[in-house]
């Protein structure tokens, strides 16, 4: 049997889009002779469709496109199709896989394990099934799985999430492949963690594994395709694009004998980060029918790599960097940022914020001379992000926010300031990383695009005179080890210290995290490449009694 797996990169919503899409693939499955097109979790709808799932008119939608396009097109051809879609059974709804063949629904499997922690809330939505059943494919028993559903298998983690395992109760049946249907968002560790459960799985059920994950970002949540093949032997046959839709085949005799070739498993890098943070940028400015982007240049390393990013995913020519100079802009600030559009190839036009910063100080200070307090500072990053949110409505450019992760835990940055702009690519890369990502980004151009004065200069926002990051700041080089342990891992204070960090210093962090709540829930959306990221996943109340110390 040949099998043809789609790896499609769908709109969240857009039904009609979505199926044409599967549709085009379906054909393509044809004109290559496949017996079988399988697409991934909730194809038409997008995943994770979110609130849209509480619109009848949604679902009904929704369904009228498989029961009027996708059946028929099985009675017409001949080939089955196996697709993620919504299923409402005795009022309540599913999220199932549908397996289509000779113009009906054969059978439905539906899944069992409902995520229900950090970006996922699909018990908000889903009823959970106790169990599937196995389907025959000619002679061969399969079970059809749905993402979560293979993630929970008691001897390969030691602290389940749930307490079943659906493919231990699927294993009774006899099965000799498992399909699985996935939506399975990025982080840094998520290929590894992959490439080392399934193919204990195949081993352990002695079951070929066929994962099909979807690609393409929608919103916060990018989604890194690397779908995987692997015989009952649990030795990797194919690994699929981490950044781009493909359709591929797979003969099941393959799957049962040993493999002449394997593939090395994968093990993240800078270059995956890389390649996610281009890939969401480009997908959120595609889907929300952005074409242009706008920024500010300060001449320091974060809206560097972030231009650079935006630069490359969506054409230098869409790129327009802004550099706005205070009283207190360093000169070779200036030069750097102007060196930087230069080698990226994007536009770029030097504003000047003095003149409205000065008749703000002697508006604001009676007419007298600056306070040169906090106050006047954040002034400063709020005109240049007027000045941004002005060109984005007038020009129609998305306004990029250049902060990374470690600023935005701390509060280090300024609300309705440089925390102004629709996409923050870089709200969940700690500083450090940004660093790898220059790094990373001058070695594949053969030089330094990122000009290395920026690179080695002190990190400043230049808001007062001579001013550092770590006049305010740990040095990042202590502060994100202690950022990962307490965001990423929920280590207590108490467990920090234990690892090895300054108990001040980690006191001192952690009260400028938990103060900087009310920064965060206002900030703008932010692409997720860590295992827990601001955003749709962190739910930490802003008005709060409780303190660590």
């Amino acid at each position: 049997m040949r099998i043809a797996m789609a790896q499609l990169n769908p709109t969240i919503g857009a039904l009609e889009k979505n199926l044409r899409n599967v549709i085009t693939h379906y054909q393509e499955g044809l004109e290559k002779k496949a017996d079988l097109v399988v697409f991934s979790e909730l194809a038409l709808t997008g995943y994770p469709p979110r609130d849209l799932l509480n619109y009848k008119g949604f679902l009904d939608k929704e369904r009228a496109l498989i029961e009027d396009e996708l059946i028929p097109l099985t009675a017409q051809s001949g080939v089955p199709i196996i697709i993620g879609a919504n299923h409402r059974q005795n009022n309540r709804l599913y999220n199932a896989a549908l397996f289509l063949e000779k113009g009906t629904i054969k059978s439905i499997h539906l899944k069992t394990l409902l995520p229900y922690f950090d970006v996922f809330d699909e018990t908000r939505y889903y009823t959970s099934s106790p169990g599937g059943q196995v389907e025959m494919l000619g002679n061969l028993p399969v079970a059809i799985t749905i993402c979560e559903d293979i993630w929970n298998d008691m001897s390969y983690f030691n602290n389940p999430l749930y307490d079943t395992n659906p493919l231990e109760k699927l294993s009774a049946q006899g099965p000799r492949l498992i399909i699985n249907l996935s939506a399975s968002p990025y982080h840094y560790g998520k290929h590894t963690l992959r490439e080392d459960m399934l193919p204990f799985l195949a081993q352990k059920y002695d079951s070929a594994i066929l994962y099909l994950n979807q690609v393409g970002a929608n919103d916060e949540l990018v989604f890194d395709g690397s779908s995987l093949v692997y015989n009952n032997r649990g030795e990797l046959l194919y690994r699929g694009p981490v950044d781009r839709e493909e359709l591929f085949l797979v003969e099941t005799a393959d799957l049962f004998t040993p493999a002449e070739l394997t593939v090395s498993p994968d093990r993240d890098s800078i270059e995956t980060v890389k390649t996610i943070l281009e890939m969401g940028t480009r997908d959120y400015f595609a889907k929300t029918g952005f074409k242009k982007a706008v920024l500010g240049l300060s001449g320091g390393i974060d809206s560097a790599v972030v231009a650079a990013l935006a630069a490359n995913a969506l054409g230098p020519e869409n790129v327009l960097g802004i550099i706005m100079p205070s009283p207190y802009s360093s000169r070779h600030s200036k030069e750097d940022a102007l060196e930087l559009a230069k080698n990226l190839g994007i536009k770029s036009r030097v504003i000047s914020i003095n003149e409205p910063f000065n008749t703000f100080i002697k508006l604001l200070n009676d007419q007298k001379n600056p306070v040169m307090d906090l106050a006047e500072e954040n002034l400063q990053a709020r005109l240049r992000g007027l000045i941004l949110m002005q060109i984005s409505n007038r020009e129609g450019h998305l306004a990029l926010v250049t902060g990374n992760k470690s600023e935005l835990a701390v509060g280090y940055s300024t609300l309705y300031g440089d925390m102004a702009g629709g996409l923050a690519i870089l709200s969940d890369v700690r500083k450090m990383m940004v660093y790898e990502l220059a790094h990373h980004i001058n070695k594949l151009h053969g030089k330094a695009v990122i000009p290395e004065s920026i690179i080695q200069k002190a990190p400043s926002a230049e808001l007062r005179p001579d001013q550092k990051d770590e006049d305010s700041l740990p040095p990042y080089k202590f502060l994100d080890p202690i950022l990962e342990l307490y965001l990423e891992k929920n280590y207590s204070p108490s467990e920090i210290i234990a690892e090895g960090h300054d108990e001040e210093t980690v006191k001192r962090v952690i009260k400028m995290v938990d103060t900087a709540e009310y920064k965060r829930r206002q900030a703008a959306i932010g692409l997720r490449i860590s295992p827990y990221s601001f955003g749709a996943g962190r739910r930490a109340p802003v008005a709060r009694g409780f303190e660590h110390y």
